[in-house]
């Protein structure tokens, strides 16, 4: 299944300065039922967002309307727990299009890159600035660059760098997941293949 092609996110952004967040929080088990990526983003931190009533929670940061943006900022150590798929797909099904935190889970940092989410990770001085910028103002936009690797703050123009596998970027540059990276290189297997003794 395609995604959206990832080249250069301008946006604001959401924080969500909590570390350890794990993926039964970014996506209860309860809601694992669906085997599709559709609507799984109506269930995105269910329990962090909702009271038993299905009333929103005042509090909690995806119900405060002067927060918005393409962007997800977390706190260390975000999308730890069990290998579940459905957290990335609750991500990408909300919106976000980018999470930022300065270390992710190795397997909900490859279960992003498998869906069109860029998980940049920075170093937490850089989060940090990042925290206190969106603070300071809502507004505050964060550009992050896949080509070049870069996330920077563009009120004051400071960035960091992130490291990315090269086949993940050249699929997510393209929009491509990995059936149609194979399916955009059939010609080539094809030949290859003739070429092959039986």
């Amino acid at each position: 299944m395609a995604y959206d092609k990832f080249n250069i996110l301008t946006s604001t952004a959401v924080p969500l300065p909590i570390e350890n967040v794990d993926t039964d929080q970014i996506i209860p088990a309860r809601f694992l039922k669906a085997t599709e990526r559709k609507g799984f983003g109506d269930n995105l931190f269910r329990d962090w967002r909702y009271n038993q009533d299905n009333s929103p929670k005042e509090n909690f940061i995806l119900n405060n309307p002067i927060y918005s943006g393409k962007i997800l900022v977390g706190g260390k150590n975000f999308g730890s727990g069990s290998s579940r798929e459905h957290a990335a797909w609750a991500v990408y099904d909300y919106g976000f299009r980018c999470v930022v935190s300065s270390f992710f889970a190795d397997i909900f940092r490859n279960n992003c890159l498998n869906i069109g989410v860029l998980p940049a990770q920075v170093s937490p001085e850089f989060l940090e600035k990042i925290f206190r910028a969106i603070e300071a103002d809502p507004t505050t936009q964060l550009e992050v660059n896949l080509p070049d690797q870069t996330i920077t703050i563009l009120a004051t123009g400071e960035h960091d760098n992130f490291d990315i596998n090269a086949y993940k970027k050249s699929n997510m540059l393209n929009g491509f997941d990995d059936i149609d990276y194979l399916l955009n290189i059939k010609e080539n297997i094809r030949e290859f293949a003739q070429h092959r003794p039986l």
